[in-house]
C-alpha cells in the first residue's frame, strides 16, 4: 500500500514537472539585473517580445522595460509610441544596439517617413533612458510623458538584423513585422494590448503565441495522462 502510496505521488510531481513550463513562459517571470519592478507586464503577440510598464497618472509619464531579441546577433531591437496613428510613420521610437565596447546603445528616432532612419528628438519628453543586455535579449528601459488623463496609446514594436555605422538597417516584412503594433491601455487593462484600429483583428497577432502555448498544454496533459496509465498498469500487476 505505501508503494502504490509513493508511486502516485511520483505521478502527482512528474504532472507538475511538466505542465509548469507551459505556464512559465510569460513576463511575469522575468527579471532584471537592477532589481527595477513595474506595475503591469504583457506577452506582445508577435516577435517573442515583452514590455513592463508603469503608468503614473500624477505626472502624466509611463514608465517602460522593452525586451526583445534583435533579428540577427548584430540587429537591434526598438519600441515606439505613435501619438498620431497606429502604424511606422509617426513614431517616436526608442531604439537599441550592442556597440562596439560590448555596450547597449539606446537612441530615439522621430520617424517621419519611409527610409533610412535619423537619429532625432521625439515629440515628447523622455528620461532615465538606458539599455542592457540580457542573455540573447536587449532591454531598453525608459520613461515617456503621455498625454494628460490618457487611458491609451498606440505602441509599436520591432526587430532589425544589423546595424552598420550606429544606422539601423531595415527590418523584415514578414507577418509577424507587420503586425507589431497594437493599443496599449494605461487604466483599466490590467496589462493588456490590443491590435491596433484598423488592424488585424484580435485573434490574429495573438494566434501564434496563443496555439504554441495550447499546444504545450495538451502535450504536457498527453504525456501526464501516459505516466498515469503506465504506473497504473504498474499498480494492478
Amino acid at each position: 500500500m505505501a508503494s502504490a502510496d509513493q508511486l502516485i505521488v511520483t505521478v502527482l510531481l512528474l504532472a507538475a514537472l511538466l505542465i509548469t513550463p507551459s505556464y512559465s513562459l510569460t513576463c511575469t517571470s522575468q527579471k532584471f539585473t537592477s532589481d527595477k519592478t513595474f506595475t503591469d507586464c504583457i506577452d506582445l503577440p508577435v516577435l517573442d517580445a515583452y514590455l513592463h510598464y508603469t503608468y503614473n497618472s500624477t505626472n502624466a509619464s509611463l514608465s517602460i522595460a522593452y525586451i526583445a531579441a534583435p533579428a540577427k546577433p548584430d540587429g537591434w531591437v526598438a519600441w515606439a509610441i505613435n501619438p498620431k496613428s497606429s502604424g511606422m510613420v509617426g513614431a517616436q521610437t526608442l531604439l537599441a544596439y550592442k556597440s562596439k565596447v560590448d555596450s547597449v546603445a539606446v537612441k530615439t528616432y522621430d520617424i517621419t517617413a519611409y527610409g533610412p532612419l535619423k537619429e532625432s528628438k521625439l515629440s515628447f519628453d523622455v528620461w532615465d533612458l538606458r539599455g542592457e543586455s540580457n542573455g540573447d535579449n536587449l532591454v531598453i528601459f525608459a520613461t515617456v510623458k503621455v498625454p494628460e488623463k490618457a487611458k491609451e496609446v498606440n505602441q509599436v514594436w520591432q526587430v532589425g538584423p544589423a546595424v552598420t555605422d550606429g544606422n539601423p538597417s531595415r527590418h523584415e516584412m514578414n507577418e509577424a513585422n507587420t503586425n507589431s503594433k497594437g493599443v496599449l491601455k494605461l487604466v483599466g487593462g490590467g496589462g493588456e494590448s490590443s491590435p491596433a484600429p484598423g488592424g488585424s483583428t484580435p485573434e490574429t497577432p495573438a494566434a501564434p503565441h496563443n496555439a504554441a502555448i495550447s499546444t504545450v498544454r495538451k502535450l504536457s496533459m498527453a504525456s501526464c495522462l501516459g505516466v498515469i496509465v503506465l504506473i497504473g498498469s504498474f499498480i494492478g500487476f
